[in-house]
Parts: C-alpha cells; structure tokens; sequence
C-alpha cells in the first residue's frame, strides 16, 4: 500500500510539474543545467564554459538519463521520481508523514524543478546519499546528519567516477561560483536566534536546523529539507501552514534584495522549526531514516 500510494504522488506531482513545464514555457527550468552538463559531457565539451553553470559535475551524471527525452517530460520525471522516493521514505511511521508534501517550498520547488525531494530522500535510503552531492549547499546539511557506510561508500564512488570523467571540474566549478546570489540564514537578522536550538545539542535535527542556517541559499525553495525534523502530525501541519505566510508574501509583495528573501526565509521556516526543536521532548528526534541507515 505504501509503495502504490508513493507511486501516485509521484504520477500526480510528476504530471502537474510537466504541465507546468509546458504551461510557463520553461522546459526543464533549473534542471535543466543537469541535462545540459551531460549533454556536453556525451559531446565532449566543457560544462563549465558558460558563466552560468554552478552546478558540481555529480548533477550532469544524474542528468545522463534525460539528455534524449523532451525537457518537460525529464522534468516530469524527474520531480516526480523523487517525490515518490521522499512519500516513500516518510511514510515509514505513518500516512502522516505525506504531509510535508503541503510545504510551500514543495510546490515553489516543483515551479522550478529543484533537487529537494530527492536529496531529502537520501535520509531514508543511504545509497541515494550521493544525490546530496548536485547541490551540496542544502545537501551537506542532511548528509552530515544522515550519515552511514553504504551512503558514504556511493558518494565516493560518485565523485571518483566524475574525476574519471573530468579531471579538473572542481577546478572549473569553483571559479564558477562568484556568479551565485546567495544568503546565509545565520548571517541575517533574525537568524541568529537560531542559536537557541543549542539546548537541544544532543539532538540530530538540530544539528540539521544549525548547519541548514550555515549553507548558502538562494530561495524560499531551498529550505525544504527542514520539513525532515517535524515527526508528529501536529508539528508537520504547524510547520508547513506557516511556510504559506512566505508564499502569500512573495506573492503579494516580490522581494528586490537578496536580504528580503533571507528574512522571509528565517521567519516563515526556520523560525517555526525551531519552536519544534524546543518545545519537543529530549531524545524524541529518531526517526524511520536512523533505522534506516542500520
């Protein structure tokens, strides 16, 4: 039963992401450099000669299966791929758990086609902890938490086939990275409050909130792999009902700075999750993802 009711969020959010695709005109939107980089590998190009290629090498070899189909249906796939993955996962401990798909940063990802739902997957299926590697700025916060041989094992073979393929990418990669507008929650106000989730030390979601806080993002889609620490029904409604006020936000009054957004970002996301991490038991973090990892 979980596995057909994971299939049908995958059809369902795979479809609407290829209408959307076709609907706004925007092919495969951000997914697009993934297929793109592979499509330069096959031809035997350098991805990184375009300034706007800031994706690591890892994300072109996970594009390699779509470089033949059309940019609306790869994203298709691929959106919806991964959110049967994550309702997978998540359903571990329940039907409950499909509720993070209400998040707002869920459906702002889905306009763009990010990586989110299958980076956060990776916490339930150590082998796709190598995924966590395409955008390690919101994937090093739940590899670092989410930890296991198997998990470390697939990266290594990851980045080891990309030095394969591309000696010198990293190189390439990084000088790239001065063309990407970014914020670091902690760095902007009201962030460090976030500070305070430090009297829950002990626990594996708030290192998760604190090394989230630390990665530079980009926007209010970003911070969808908080949506791993609420557990109870209760904290994921509170959290993803709040998450709205950032859409509504961003809909009526569109943000002109970087800063705005980080603002809205902390207030709407960060915030509430650390009112989940404060006002939870000691020691009630572990989830289906620790047993997962065993």
């Amino acid at each position: 039963m979980r596995a057909f009711i994971s299939a049908g969020v995958g059809l369902v959010s795979g479809l609407f992401c290829t209408y959307l695709m076709i609907h706004f005109r925007q092919g495969a939107a951000d997914f697009t450099w993934a297929i793109r980089a592979a499509q330069d590998l096959i031809a035997g190009q350098n991805p990184y000669r375009t300034p706007w290629q800031l994706y690591p090498l890892p994300a072109a070899l996970f594009g390699l299966p779509f470089v033949w189909s059309p940019p609306e249906v790869a994203a298709g796939i691929f959106y919806g791929g991964s959110s049967a993955l994550l309702a997978f996962g998540v359903t571990r401990n329940g039907y409950h758990g499909l509720l993070i798909f209400l998040a707002y940063p869920y459906w702002a990802g889905m306009l763009t086609v990010q990586w989110l739902p299958l980076i956060m997957a990776s916490a339930f299926f150590p082998l796709l902890l190598a995924a966590t590697l395409a955008k390690p700025q919101v994937g090093l916060p739940v590899a670092l938490t989410h930890l296991s041989r198997r998990g470390v094992i697939a990266c290594i073979a990851l980045v080891g086939l990309t030095f394969l393929v591309m000696p010198h990418w990293l190189t390439l990669w990084r000088g790239q990275l001065g063309n990407y507008a970014r914020f670091v929650p902690f760095l902007v106000w009201p962030g460090p409050l976030l500070l305070a989730a430090l009297v829950r030390y002990r626990e594996r979601d708030t290192w998760l909130l604190l090394i989230g806080a630390l990665m530079p993002q980009r926007w209010l889609y970003d911070p969808f792999f908080l949506w791993l620490i609420p557990k109870k029904r209760r904290e994921i409604v509170y959290t993803a009902g709040l998450s709205w006020g950032a859409g509504i936000w961003r809909w009526f009054h569109y943000p002109h700075t970087i800063e705005q957004v980080a603002r809205w970002s902390i207030v709407w996301l960060y915030l509430p999750m650390l009112v989940v991490v404060l006002l939870r038991k000691p020691g009630r973090d572990g989830d289906c993802a620790e047993r997962a990892m065993v």
